[in-house]
């Protein structure tokens, strides 16, 4: 059985609009492309990973 869900979750204004869901067929469908999303993900999350890494631009 499928819950339906009533409320919107909240998410960052940069990222109005954004619905993610899984098909039938185990695909992920979303309303923002990959690059999109990584793009976003590199301006607002620090990855501790990278940090000291001359070769990556910022």
């Amino acid at each position: 059985m499928k819950s339906k869900r009533t409320r919107k979750p909240k998410v960052h204004k940069d990222l109005e609009g954004f619905n993610i869901t899984v098909n039938k067929s185990g695909e992920i469908e979303s309303t923002y492309s990959i690059d999109e999303l990584n793009k976003f993900l590199n301006k607002k999350v620090d990855d501790k990973k990278l940090r000291d890494r001359d070769d990556i631009l910022k």
